[in-house]
């Protein structure tokens, strides 16, 4: 529908629920992904990775394999092209495993050694699996544990210092009347998304051409050009769709493998990652140890904030999880000290996923925030709306916007919050005890400069280019709606062409910084187009471009706290005779800045709550101290919430334009992830009056804590 008001045209584009605009060729399969696109003369591809956590490789015997029907070649180490690995990429230095078969070390179980080219998928992997690899075995630690003896405080980097303090904790914890000081854990977790990693190689006209599944075609084509020492327009980098990424798919092994095996074969190379290689090849969270403190005087007030977070990397790249960051956000305290420190491990190396540290870090600190609640007598909600801060309890600086408070008011009335008894153990429903439980959410909300370009068809459409990626989240139905609302024209008028390197520079999909960066660059190509469009005259065949680049913004930026918010709430049935735990219902309400299409918005929500669920009960990755490696990396044994696992899950946002922003967007994508395992343990502490403290909340665990409320029947 088009209005006008006064001179200015409007047609609702902007916060109204949209459909995908690709959703049809997604559901009848005329979507193609980097394992669909057809190439002429095309060869496949198969990864071999070491059986050992540590070594050398002392043989790869390829002779029989070359043997084998279809086998084209196997790259190893010897015969492997030289690439370069010594530069700075958008997100820091580049994990070694990038250069792909340049030595004979193996640092982990897992580790790339070998490339089986063959005309066939099935000839290249039953070639693979035929391969002979021999090595200098070496003894290896993936042992992680609190204290570690090698554990270390990393330096600081562009994401923030490892420790930040303020004020003296020792003293404030002594003064405090309430103190919790308590331990959490939780586990290696790992990204699966959908659509495996996959990407497709070929040479035209000298220039390196890559159909890839990745969040950034920015980020890949830079970092490609610097592995194979070409120039920046030499390398082109497309993603037409990509389904699912969590942080995991960046820069990978499998391109720069299928990029070098296209070189040495001089045609077209598809290499796919199986679930089983994505493991040990992708990344994952690593799993973390954190010690939070508090002290409250006798009104609750904190005091001493004092968390502390240990987490693993490996022994060939340094990646931080950086639990303890939201803890310098969230709660006001006269002391403050929070720290992140590492061990390196024979492992592989983590990476970011859906709400880096914040998702780990929440449930520590939320957890804790519980406890104290039940030791001082203060409503959880009360005790945390009486520690909020004004400004950045570390930084001091002003937030952009922190509705917060809101989100708790709008979620206790929603939720029946003031119905809730807080003692633990009063509900029972036949076998099941049952439970309530909040916590607070925060994720970072940031951007990155971005280009974009807006033309005018002579035919009176619009089309938008932009090197956006949509990684399922509905960023073209997004970026259509932008650009619809700022043109004052209907959604149909727009075109949005994405995804592809030779668009431009523009922000990868990634720390919910996608859609607010690229709104932004829309929006301002959109500004100078409609001058232009205002001094009149046809429009030639070309139609007339407007092109943006908000490097230039984004860097005049005041310094500030810029955060989405959000309260999450849960009700759980616990039976501790055979351990179950079923979360009944969620409620996430969250403050998250103009929200562009309700629709995928509360989808992105809700869908980072069921990974909550996931994570507060299901999913665990499990090494084997012997080999080092992953006990069944696939998805058999590596557990998360399924359709039976999802109970009734509600998302909804208050008001919070942000204001410093020209459109006023925020982040959804990982802030509904945040908060919510913390919430489902308080409610399980709430039905059964048992801490859990280590994540998962398994069956076995369950049983093994029993309950701490009496039978019915029976005295307290």
């Amino acid at each position: 529908m088009t209005t006008t008001t006064g001179t200015t045209t409007t047609t609702g584009a902007f916060g109204t629920a949209r459909t995908r605009v690709e959703g049809r060729e997604k559901v009848t399969g005329a979507a193609r992904y980097a394992g669909d696109i057809p190439l002429p003369d095309l060869a496949h591809g198969w990864m071999v990775l070491s059986t050992v956590a540590r070594g050398r490789i002392s043989a790869v015997e390829s002779e029989p394999v070359l043997a084998m029907p279809g086998v084209l070649a196997v790259i190893h180490h010897e015969n492997a092209p030289r690439v370069n690995l010594d530069y700075m990429g958008m997100i820091g230095k580049p994990d070694p495993i990038l250069g792909v078969f340049q030595s004979d070390r193996v640092p982990f179980m897992g580790w790339p050694v070998a490339l089986v080219l063959a005309e066939r998928p099935e000839q290249a992997r039953e070639a693979a699996e035929a391969l002979v690899v021999r090595y200098d075995q070496e003894p290896h630690d993936i042992g992680f544990t609190s204290g570690h003896p090698d554990m270390y405080t990393p330096p600081d980097s562009p994401f923030g210092p490892a420790v930040a303090s303020k004020g003296d904790v020792e003293a404030e914890l002594a003064a405090s009347a309430f103190v919790v000081d308590s331990e959490y854990t939780t586990p290696e977790e790992h990204h699966n998304p959908m659509e495996p990693h996959a990407a497709t190689a070929h040479w035209d006209a000298g220039r390196l051409e890559v159909f890839d599944s990745n969040q950034g075609s920015t980020m890949v084509a830079a970092e490609l050009a610097q592995i194979f020492s070409l120039d920046a327009e030499s390398v082109r980098v497309r993603s037409e769709h990509v389904g699912g990424g969590f942080g995991s798919k960046t820069t990978r092994p499998h391109q720069v493998a299928a990029a070098m095996a296209a070189t040495v074969l001089h045609r077209p190379v598809r290499v796919v990652m199986t679930r089983r290689q994505m493991f040990s090849t992708i990344g994952y969270r690593s799993p973390t140890a954190q010690r939070v403190r508090l002290g409250a005087d006798d009104s609750g007030r904190l005091r001493a904030l004092d968390h502390r977070s240990e987490c693993v990397t490996s022994t060939v790249h340094e990646f931080i999880e950086r639990s303890a960051t939201v803890a310098r956000v969230m709660y006001d305290a006269d002391a403050h000290y929070t720290s992140d420190r590492v061990v390196r491990l024979d492992v592989p190396s983590p990476t970011f996923m859906r709400a880096p540290g914040e998702a780990p870090g929440s449930f520590a600190l939320e957890c804790a925030m519980d406890e104290l609640a039940e030791k001082t007598g203060i409503d959880p909600i009360e005790l945390r709306v009486r520690n909020e801060p004004d400004r950045g309890p570390v930084s001091g600086l002003p937030f952009s916007s922190r509705n917060l408070v809101a989100c708790y008011e709008e979620g206790a009335r929603r939720f029946g919050w003031a119905d809730r008894d807080p003692r633990p153990g009063v509900r029972r429903e036949g076998r099941w005890l049952l439970g309530t439980g909040m916590a607070a959410a925060s994720f970072h909300s940031g951007a990155g400069p971005s280009t974009a370009a807006v033309t005018a068809e002579a035919d009176g459409t619009f089309t938008v280019r932009i090197n956006a990626a949509d990684i399922g989240t509905g960023a073209r139905t997004a970026i259509n709606l932008i650009a619809a609302d700022a043109l004052a024209v209907d959604p149909e008028r727009v075109r949005v062409v994405m995804a592809d390197s030779d668009l431009g520079p523009a922000m990868l999909a990634g720390g919910s910084m996608g859609t607010r960066s690229w709104a932004w660059a829309v929006a301002i190509a959109v500004s100078e187009l409609r001058e232009r469009l205002a001094l009149g005259g046809d429009i030639p065949p070309e139609g007339i471009t407007a092109r943006s680049d908000t490097t230039e913004a984004i860097g005049a930026l005041a310094n500030k706290e810029r955060h989405s918010f959000g309260a999450q709430f849960a009700e759980v049935a616990v039976d501790v005779t055979s351990g179950e735990v079923r979360v009944r219902r969620m409620l996430g309400i969250f403050a998250a800045g103009r929200i562009v299409n309700p629709l995928t918005a509360r989808n992105q929500l809700v869908g980072g709550m069921i990974w909550g669920i996931s994570m507060a009960l299901h999913e665990e990755a499990v090494r084997d101290r012997a080999s080092g490696g992953l006990v069944s990396p696939d998805l058999a044994g590596y557990h998360f919430a399924a359709n039976a696992d999802v109970p009734i899950v509600e998302a909804d946002w208050v008001d919070d334009p942000d204001p410093d922003d020209p459109v006023g967007i925020k982040g959804v994508g990982e802030v509904g992830i945040v908060g919510a395992a913390a919430a489902i343990s308080n409610a399980v502490w709430h039905a059964t009056g048992v801490r859990h403290r280590n994540l998962p909340i398994r069956p076995d665990r369950v049983l093994s804590a029993g309950t701490n409320v009496p039978e019915p029947g029976h005295a307290g």
